[in-house]
C-alpha cells in the first residue's frame, strides 16, 4: 500500500489551497452573516478547472482519479462548507451520475458543459414528506406521447436557485413502489419549472438551499435518465459519489477546526501559560488530529475503491459517517478551547460548529449509517456490482492537468 500523494494530487492541494485563503477566506463571514452565496466563487472554480476534477476529458473534465476529487472537497470545506457542497452537489451528485448512467447523446449535451464549468448541475431526490424514506416520494411522471409531464416538488436542493440542470426523481409506476421510480434531466428554463430558497438555516449560511417545483412540467422522453424503474439505483449509486465528497469535507472541517484551535492554543494565556499547555486541551487537540488522520484513511479508501471500478456503498458510508461525526466533535471542541470567544463570530468556530450539524443529517443521517454498518456486519445486506458502475480509472485518454 502506498500512501503518499502524487506530484499531481500535491499540486491540487496547493492550488486549492491558496485558492481559498485568497478567495474564500477574507469574505467568508460577511457572506455568512448575510446569507449570500457568492456566484463567482463558481466561475473561478471553473477557470482552474475543478468543476470536473475526475470526469474524463472527452467529456470536458480533467481526467484526475477520484481521491482528487477527495482532496478539492477537503481544502473547500476548510474555507466553508457551502463551496464544498455545490462541489459535491455538481460534480458527485450530478456529473459523476450522468458519467455512470447517462447515454452519449446526455453526455454530449448535459455532462461536457458541466464538466467545463459552463452550467452547474444539481440534484432533486429529497421532499417534505421524504428524506432517507425514499420511496416515499410523491413528485410523479406521466407520459405524454413524446414527453414526461412532471408534477411535484423538492426540498433543501442545493443550488436550487443557481443550477442550470437537475437530476429529478419521479414516480413513473407507483404500484411497482421503489422499483416504479424514474430518474429525469431537468433543465431550468423548461416551462412550469421554478424554484425558492430556504432562509434562516443553522449553518451553511453562505450556500443556496431552497425547494423545487414542478407544475405540469414536460421533459422530452429523451431526458429519462436510464430506464423507466432504474431511478431508486441511479439514486443510491449517485448517493455513494456524494455521500463520498461530504465525507472528504468532512476531513477539510476537522482541519479547520484543528488549525483555529492550534493558533489559538499559543495566542491564549491561563495561568501563566499558553493554554496549549494544560492536558485536557491537548485531549481536544489529540482527540481532532485522531479524528482527521482516521477519516482521511476511510475516504481514500472508498476513493480508492472506486479508481478500481468497484462497489463502494459499505465503505463510502462508513466514511461519510465517521468523518461527519468527527467533525461535528471537532467544532464542538474548537467553540470549547475558544472559551467565550468562540461562542462569537470573531473567531471561525462557531461557524464551523453551525455548518458541522447539517452533515450529520443529509445524504443519509448518522443513524441510517449505523443501521447500514450492523447490517453489512450481521448479513443482513450484501452489495452487488451495480450493471452501470463508474468507469475505472485511469480513463484511456491522459489527464490534462490543471490551470494554475
Amino acid at each position: 500500500m502506498n500512501f503518499a500523494l502524487t506530484e499531481e494530487q500535491e499540486m491540487v492541494r496547493k492550488v486549492v489551497r491558496n485558492f481559498v485563503d485568497k478567495e474564500i477566506m477574507p469574505h467568508i463571514r460577511e457572506w455568512d452573516a448575510n446569507q449570500h452565496f457568492e456566484t463567482s466563487i463558481m466561475n473561478r472554480l471553473a477557470e482552474l478547472d475543478l468543476m470536473g476534477v475526475c470526469i474524463p476529458e472527452e467529456y470536458g473534465g480533467s481526467g484526475m482519479d477520484y481521491n482528487t476529487l477527495a482532496i478539492v472537497c477537503e481544502e473547500l470545506e476548510r474555507g466553508d462548507t457551502a463551496f464544498r457542497t455545490a462541489v459535491s452537489v455538481h460534480t458527485g451528485l450530478n456529473s459523476l451520475t450522468l458519467l455512470q448512467w447517462g447515454n452519449e447523446f446526455q453526455k454530449e449535451k448535459y455532462l461536457k458543459p458541466q464538466a467545463k464549468g459552463e452550467k452547474i448541475g444539481a440534484f432533486g431526490l429529497t421532499e417534505p414528506n421524504a428524506g432517507s424514506d425514499v420511496a416515499a416520494i410523491q413528485t410523479t411522471a406521466t407520459k405524454e406521447g413524446d414527453y414526461y409531464i412532471l408534477n411535484g416538488s423538492k426540498t433543501w436542493i442545493s443550488l436550487c436557485d443557481i443550477a442550470d440542470h437537475f437530476i429529478v426523481f419521479a414516480y413513473t409506476d407507483k404500484s411497482k413502489k421503489h422499483k416504479g421510480i424514474s430518474a429525469f434531466i431537468v433543465e431550468r428554463d423548461m416551462p412550469g419549472f421554478s424554484s425558492r430558497a430556504i432562509k434562516g438555516k443553522l449553518g451553511i449560511r453562505a450556500g443556496n438551499t431552497g425547494e423545487l417545483f414542478f407544475d405540469n412540467l414536460k421533459v422530452p422522453k429523451e431526458n429519462l435518465l436510464g430506464e423507466e424503474g432504474e431511478g431508486f439505483k441511479i439514486a443510491m449509486s449517485a448517493l455513494d459519489n456524494g455521500r463520498f465528497t461530504v465525507a472528504a469535507g468532512a476531513c477539510g472541517q476537522i482541519m479547520a477546526c484543528l488549525e483555529a484551535s492550534v493558533n489559538y492554543c499559543h495566542e491564549r494565556k491561563t495561568f501563566g501559560k499558553e493554554i496549549g499547555k494544560h492536558q485536557l486541551v491537548q485531549q481536544m487537540i489529540a482527540k481532532m488530529e485522531a479524528g482527521l488522520q482516521s477519516s482521511r484513511l476511510l475516504v481514500y479508501r472508498a476513493g480508492w475503491l472506486k479508481n478500481e471500478g468497484k462497489r463502494n456503498t459499505r465503505e463510502t458510508s462508513l466514511a461519510k459517517w465517521v468523518a461527519c461525526d468527527h467533525a461535528n466533535e471537532a467544532a464542538n471542541d474548537a467553540v470549547q478551547i475558544h472559551g467565550a470567544y468562540g461562542y462569537s463570530n470573531e473567531y471561525p468556530v462557531e461557524r464551523y460548529l453551525r455548518n458541522s450539524k447539517a452533515p450529520v443529517i443529509y445524504e443519509g443521517t448518522r443513524e441510517i449509517h449505523t443501521i447500514m454498518q450492523a447490517e453489512y456486519v450481521l448479513g443482513y445486506r450484501e452489495d452487488k456490482p451495480l450493471n452501470r458502475m463508474l468507469p475505472k480509472w485511469p480513463y484511456e485518454k491522459e489527464s490534462a492537468g490543471m490551470k494554475n
